[in-house]
């Protein structure tokens, strides 16, 4: 075990166990082997109930949002910073150098700090909805890019809670947590256990279901009343939704293009640039009652 820079080995920094680290082997630092290997990392993390958050801004909202944190792995450098976080925390603080952080999570670690941590009971999309007014559905959305960029739009704008397909990508992946910068920890989200009838107990409890697709004869997203409740469904890129779940929302609306995009070939926007459309225009519409 190497000793960190000003450190005793096992040297108690607060509260905090500072433990050096030279061996990207270790057993210990296994919680954060290959973080690029999807299909691993997936299995790693649905087995030992984890996730990992990158860098002190996005570690720092996991601690706030009350998720309990197993351990941390900083380079040197980086452990100053920390150091209020690590203490509060309790875990252990494994300080390692950029070339055995490299070697251990198969990728240059720009950030200079990771956290595993423990992952909470995910609620009921009863739960998350019960005292929402404005949300955002999401249908087999598989890039964990594109659920963390969403995720990061309905914070901004101020979206009451997001709902994922039972297909949708882990908003507590790696990629997706670093692409919000842990807006997935300030949105209640919650997962339908069911894909065909899903949508039926939104729209029992008062959602106005809109659908968003890129066909221009749809109603332009602004023009329509939205309710009391409304619930906008993106899909995936490229499919977008399924016609199961077109069929199923009361409104298909559209982003209203340009003619000058639409003769350049511009049709759409891509899933997280709409997201950031149809949020807007979610939280800025009158909460008139549905006609």
């Amino acid at each position: 075990m190497d000793t960190p820079p000003g450190h005793a080995s096992g040297h108690t920094y607060g509260v905090a166990r500072i433990i050096g680290v030279a061996d990207p082997d270790d057993e210990r630092l296994a919680d954060y082997v290959r973080l690029r290997d999807v299909n691993l990392r997936r299995s790693l993390e649905a087995e030992r109930g984890l996730f990992i958050a990158e860098g002190e801004k996005v570690i720092r909202r996991a601690v706030t949002a009350g998720y309990p944190v197993r351990s941390v792995l900083v380079t040197g450098r980086h452990l100053a910073g920390l150091a209020d976080v690590a203490d509060a925390c309790g875990a252990p603080v494994y300080v390692v150098s950029d070339q055995v952080a490299e070697r251990l999570t198969g990728f240059e670690v720009h950030r200079g700090a990771l956290a595993c941590c423990l992952r909470l009971p995910l609620p009921s999309v009863a739960e998350v909805t019960r005292d929402a007014r404005r949300i955002i559905v999401l249908e087999d959305l598989v890039d964990h890019g594109n659920v963390g960029g969403i995720f990061r739009c309905a914070a901004a704008f101020g979206v009451n809670a997001v709902i994922l397909s039972p297909r949708c990508a882990d908003p507590l992946y790696r990629r997706a947590v670093k692409v919000s910068m842990g807006a997935v920890f300030a949105i209640p989200y919650a997962r339908l256990t069911g894909w065909r009838d899903g949508l039926a107990r939104l729209r029992a409890d008062g959602f106005t279901l809109l659908a968003l697709t890129p066909d221009q004869a749809a109603q332009p997203i602004g023009k329509v009343p939205m309710g009391e409740r409304a619930a906008i469904m993106l899909g995936a890129e490229g499919d977008g939704l399924s016609s199961h779940w077109l069929e199923e929302a009361g409104h298909a609306v559209c982003i209203p293009m340009s003619r000058a995009a639409m003769a350049k070939g511009v049709d759409s926007l891509n899933v997280v640039a709409a997201a950031a459309v149809v949020c807007h225009s979610l939280m800025s519409a009158p909460a008139c009652r549905q006609r």
